[in-house]
């Protein structure tokens, strides 16, 4: 059973490399390959393309990137018709992915997509597409299941992969001594972003943020977990202009130090969700390209950006967008959250609304199941 991925970013690396673990103990004599990053790699996937040098994100930035695409799409589909996979393995990254898709489909290779475009929210007519290039969907929503239905789609409703993923490995006193904390601090996380744009748009904002929260909260201290797909040393450099703000890069254990910070500043993305299923209360940070913002506002079809809020139904998380994006809405946001008792507990108490409408766990057990399912009928039956 040969299997090919497709990864663009931090976090589908993330879950790709879950599902890469899984299918290999589940079926040993799996092999496996495609783009991907680190996580994958050490998951036992061959990686042919390295997505550290991917990060674009909104309609102009793409747009500028498009000869580099073209060239990465050419080369994934020369890989294709050399190693013959049972099955492409798309995740996220819908814009790329689902033109490598049709590639597939045009050479005969059943795709399945994982973490698929989110047809509920923009881009309605991916459903036409996603129905006749792609083999089955694998749905970790129940309303992006039923919305993917309507057009026909074998879907597979597994639950949500982070019920599986995010979780502590330690206890709260050892996460305390780990990272050398004072249990007596206001200790906050930052969460700017995988992507290079993100954190050059994003990270500057909430260091002026944290300067103005620790004239108010002298005990403050402010921890950082670094992507593995940003360097330590784009950090520092960013860092280095706010000498006054005392931050801690971390490397690991990120899902520990959630358990004991007060609040987090995060990039609207797989962040707010996993602050969300660990109870964290959040303030919610969106910026991109003027004309990216206003292109998309005129095609998506929700109310709220945090995928909390909008698993809820409502604003559970506060979401700062484009130009509301300023150290002085950061620092009052995270200020009302951290001084107003009733506010932070009904903040958690909503958080675990949120949990208890994503399903139950062993979703990425699931997905192997349902991806090794296809290559083996593929493996069986011969290529279309």
């Amino acid at each position: 059973m040969k299997i090919m991925f497709s990864a663009g970013e931090a976090s589908g690396d993330i879950h790709a490399s879950r599902v890469a673990r899984e299918l290999k103990a589940l079926y040993p004599d799996v092999s496996m390959f495609g783009m991907g990053g680190d996580l994958m790699a050490d998951a036992g996937v061959d990686i042919i393309y390295d997505i550290k040098n991917l990060g674009y994100i909104g309609f102009v930035e793409i747009l500028k990137a498009l000869p580099f695409f073209f060239k990465l799409r050419s080369m994934l589909k020369e890989a294709m018709i050399k190693e013959k996979p049972d099955v492409l393995v798309c995740v996220d990254y819908p814009g790329f992915n689902m033109k490598l898709a049709k590639v597939a489909y045009e050479l005969g290779i059943p795709v399945v997509y994982y973490i698929a475009p989110s047809i509920w929210v923009w881009h309605k007519s991916r459903g036409k597409d996603i129905a006749k290039y792609v083999k089955r969907v694998i749905s970790i929503f129940p309303f992006e299941a039923k919305a993917y239905r309507e057009f026909n789609v074998d879907v597979d409703f597994v639950g949500h992969p982070l019920l599986d993923i995010v979780k502590p490995e330690l206890t709260k006193e050892e996460t305390y001594e780990y990272f050398h904390m004072d249990q007596e601090a206001c200790n906050i996380l930052l969460m700017p972003g995988s992507r290079k744009q993100e954190i050059s748009s994003l990270l500057d904002t909430m260091l002026s943020a944290a300067k103005h929260f620790l004239q108010t909260h002298p005990s403050a201290h402010f921890y950082l977990p670094r992507a593995h797909t940003i360097s330590r040393e784009e950090l520092q450099a960013i860092l280095a202009k706010h000498p006054e703000v005392g931050v801690t890069i971390t490397e690991d254990h990120t899902y520990d130090l959630m358990q004991v910070c007060k609040a987090c500043l995060a990039a609207s993305g797989t962040a707010t969700l996993e602050t969300a299923l660990m109870d964290l209360p959040t303030v919610l940070l969106y910026r991109v390209a003027s004309l990216t913002y206003w292109i998309a506002r005129l095609i998506v079809h929700v109310k709220w950006v945090g995928l909390p809020n909008i698993v809820a139904g409502r604003e559970v998380i506060p979401e700062l967008i484009q130009d509301a994006v300023s150290p002085d809405n950061v620092y009052k946001h995270l200020t009302a959250i951290i001084d107003d008792t009733d506010r932070y507990k009904q903040m958690k108490d909503d958080l675990l609304e949120v949990r208890k409408a994503l399903g139950q766990s062993g979703a990425v057990r699931r997905v192997a199941q349902s991806i090794a399912e296809i290559a083996r009928r593929e493996d069986t039956h011969g290529k279309l």
